[in-house]
């Protein structure tokens, strides 16, 4: 079933979606990043997910320790969004994770010259404690 039927049928709109990533961060800040993912799922089917929705996704998964999921979740959102320092950082940690190192180092040092000094550091802080 396409995803607008089930909206249409459940007679939701952006308000309701919006209130399920409400749901889903308030798990979030909980630490019960097993529920979130569950309304984050929710969300794709019942729409197109943003790319903030996918990084989200991704960055649930990296903290679940499953990079492969993770990284599945950060390239969808780069291919939406590719400028998004935050997704980029958070695949940087999925490559690491992955044994993907000389891609991960490529990458981390592309962010250590980002304009986002956060960025910057934490790619910095990635480089240094996997030499």
């Amino acid at each position: 079933m396409a995803k607008d039927k089930w909206v249409e049928i459940l007679g939701w709109g952006k308000t309701e979606i919006d209130d399920l990533r409400f749901v889903a961060h308030s798990y979030i800040k909980q630490g019960i990043y097993d529920i979130a993912l569950t309304f984050f799922d929710a969300i794709q089917v019942l729409t197109t997910p943003t790319p903030y929705d996918l990084q989200t996704m991704g960055a649930l998964y990296l903290q679940l320790g499953n990079a492969e999921k993770s990284l599945h979740y950060f390239e969808r959102a780069l291919a939406i969004d590719p400028t998004h320092a935050l997704t980029q950082l958070n695949r940087v940690k999925a490559l690491f994770m992955l044994g993907q190192e000389k891609e991960a180092f490529m990458l981390a040092r592309e962010l250590e010259h980002s304009e986002a000094i956060e960025i910057a550091s934490q790619a910095s802080a990635l480089i240094l404690s996997h030499r």
